[in-house]
């Protein structure tokens, strides 16, 4: 399913009259283990937190804005709670919410799916037919944005948490060689950045070492193999991670990438 169909479904889900401004939100940071409860239509992804249950998202496509969690690991929570909204699946919502699974495993996350309650069936289809997706790598099927007038010259891409490039990344990345092939350009500029989180509980979580250096590097060799290769590579990386400060702490992880700089 294409990513901007799971996102339309997301905000429907959580639509609501009030204003942000006019909402009581809390920063939420926390690493848990997830919770997937059962419905009628589609499976919901939650997490607990100092005694709080919360909505992550649906059971959706790998190349959704939101990737599912996996049972048997941890998650990295990042996201802002709407307690004004309606609950979803017995959740409080977190909206914009980001999502990190953890790579180790961690026997403690072996809660079984909660079974299905009329009260939290979800009143539409789901969002895709049942068993595995397309599974569609970097660019494969990627459905890019439409181009602007003028083909922009800058680019960032956002990562999980000790993340690489991963299925959403696709209509970026095409993006990015639309622009390159439509300005003619000579030279890629790529720097990468690691970042840290600071958790709700006051902890904070750093990025492995050489995460800068991998995602630049990375993204560099998807472009080469994509065709991109009449162009001189400046590839660059920031060894030192961003502080974190609690409140958008995702977008310290990222890699910028510009045209002709």
């Amino acid at each position: 399913m294409k990513a901007m169909h799971v996102a339309s479904l997301l905000a429907a889900l959580v639509a609501a009259p009030l204003a942000a401004d006019e909402q009581h939100t809390e920063r939420r940071n926390f690493v848990a283990c997830p919770i997937v409860r059962d419905t009628a239509s589609v499976p919901c992804w939650l997490a607990e937190y100092d005694g709080e249950l919360y909505f992550l998202t649906l059971q959706t496509d790998v190349s959704s804005p939101v990737t599912p969690p996996w049972l048997g690991h941890r998650v990295l929570v990042e996201g802002t709670a709407l307690r004004e909204r309606a609950r979803i699946c017995g959740g409080v919502v977190l909206e914009p919410v980001v999502l990190s699974v953890l790579p180790e495993l961690d026997a403690a996350c072996n809660t079984d799916v909660l079974p299905a309650e009329d009260r939290y069936n979800l009143t539409f289809e789901p969002p895709r037919p049942p068993g595995p997706s397309a599974g569609r790598l970097a660019f494969a099927g990627a459905a890019a944005p439409p181009p602007p007038a003028e083909p922009p010259r800058g680019f960032t891409l956002r990562y999980d948490f000790d993340g690489l490039i991963v299925f959403r990344h696709a209509g970026e990345l095409t993006s990015i060689l639309d622009a390159a092939h439509a300005r003619k350009a000579r030279s890629v500029a790529i720097t990468g950045h690691r970042g840290s989180v600071l958790l709700s509980d006051g902890a904070t979580l750093v990025e492995k070492p050489a995460m800068a250096r991998r995602r630049a590097e990375q993204l560099a060799d998807l472009l080469r193999g994509a065709g991109l290769v009449d162009v001189d590579y400046r590839v660059r990386w920031e060894d030192e991670a961003g502080a974190a400060d609690g409140d958008d702490d995702a977008a310290l992880r990222r890699v910028t990438v510009e045209l002709d700089p």
